[in-house]
């Protein structure tokens, strides 16, 4: 194996990330090795730089969204061969291990995380999938949140409507294609200048949302859902108070009244509907990780059902002395920022 070099966090909010040598990256029996060919940088590798929510051990590594060519495979794994092009959720915040870190030239990934992607899709543009995939998938189908039916290629249609608020955003626009893909009608919250993505995202139907005005968004929603049968709503905007006005805006639908969130510190009392607080990391534990990532992913990206480029890949550098940069610059709407190494 080549030398692995990574971007370290040396100590707390130390910037910018220091790019020196790591350990080689050798798999357990159960995982495989990728070399990083993009990563992607997120919110939530600022938020760990500057506020990390846990005790780390420093020096640390960052980083979540990577894509690139496996190089070693565990012996219990059946699903993937060395060589396979493919893109992963790395699990550093969840497993406080290097090795699953993001930001460095070669990273181990769980199989239940990564899937293989076909030549068609390119490294930067899969390197901007992983941790939206898999927020929206513990929102959607985990037991503990909206529990919905699992995505297919050919999925039965139900009348039962699925809210994803932030709809057009990296996690929102996933929480669309999906709830879309498990046969669900979705009715989307985004900006009006964003209505036309978030149907061509599959969204059944649109509605405005203004995060600033959320009397307004509550009394909106439970107009359009009047006499309608809803099986959750996702809020993936991270916002407590849109959280809260969705919660009142279902409260009075038939059907599952739930809002699962990213959001954390939602006090308002909303019953009778339950909210339910999701992380992508608690994926891996249950079947999610793998009715998503190895049933699913794989087959919808091969067919072209799933992907179109959105968010759509913006290389802000090559290297990983670039990555600090990436991580404090704003990308556009509908696209995100990517490192190639």
């Amino acid at each position: 194996m080549d030398d692995n070099f990574a971007a370290w966090l040396v100590r707390f909010r130390r910037k910018p990330l220091d790019v020196d040598e790591a350990d080689s990256r050798f798999t357990d029996e159960d995982e495989i090795v990728i070399r990083n060919a993009a990563v992607s940088a997120n919110p939530i590798d600022t938020a760990m730089q500057d506020e990390p929510f846990e005790n780390y051990t420093y020096p640390t590594i960052l980083g979540t969204d990577v894509a690139g060519e496996v190089t070693e495979v565990g012996s219990l794994v059946q699903e993937f061969s060395e060589g396979d092009r493919v893109m992963g959720h790395a699990l550093r915040f969840a497993t406080n291990d290097d090795r699953h870190a993001g930001f460095q030239n070669f990273t181990v990934l769980m199989p239940n995380m990564a899937c293989v992607i076909p030549r068609t899709l390119s490294y930067e543009n899969a390197a901007t999938l992983p941790l939206g995939i898999s927020t929206a998938s513990a929102a959607l189908f985990q037991d503990s949140s909206l529990h919905l039916s699992p995505p297919t290629l050919d999925p039965q249609l139900r009348d039962e409507w699925v809210v994803v608020a932030g709809a057009t955003g990296n996690v929102g626009s996933h929480g669309v294609r999906l709830a879309s893909a498990a046969g669900y009608k979705v009715l989307a919250l985004a900006s009006q200048k964003d209505f036309q993505v978030a149907k061509s995202l599959g969204a059944t139907d649109v509605l405005e949302a203004r995060p600033a005005a959320p009397l307004l968004l509550e009394n909106t929603l439970a107009e359009a859902l009047k006499e309608k049968t809803i099986a959750g709503a996702f809020d993936a905007t991270g916002v407590p108070s849109v959280t809260v006005a969705i919660a009142k805006g279902v409260v009075s639908c038939k059907g599952k009244r739930v809002v699962a969130t990213v959001a954390f510190e939602v006090d308002d009392d909303v019953s009778p509907v339950a909210v339910k607080t999701v992380m992508a990391i608690d994926i891996r534990n249950n079947e999610v990780g793998s009715m998503v990532w190895g049933d699913f992913m794989p087959k919808a990206l091969a067919n072209g059902k799933y992907f179109m480029p959105y968010p759509k890949a913006a290389v802000y550098g090559n290297g990983l002395n670039e990555i600090q940069a990436a991580m404090g610059a704003k990308a556009k709407t509908g696209e995100k920022f990517v490192v190639t190494l």
